[in-house]
């Protein structure tokens, strides 16, 4: 019976660990979509911004040039 109870407990904590691992995955998707969004986003801003000529006040010369 020992034997039993050892599978029984090892696929407990296989049950758990796999358990453990699907909330990572799906708190990861959910990282990964809104980070896709944001990306997006950004990307839709800068061509607008690249569209109306205004370039980045990184880019632009100091008026003492």
């Amino acid at each position: 019976m020992d034997r039993l109870d050892a599978m029984e407990e090892r696929m407990a904590h296989l049950i758990r660990t796999v358990e453990d691992l699907s909330d990572v995955v799906a708190r990861q998707s959910k990282d990964l979509d809104r980070l896709l969004r944001l990306t997006q986003l950004l990307a839709e801003r800068e061509a607008e911004r690249e569209a109306f000529g205004d370039a980045p006040a990184a880019n632009q010369k100091p008026p003492h040039w």
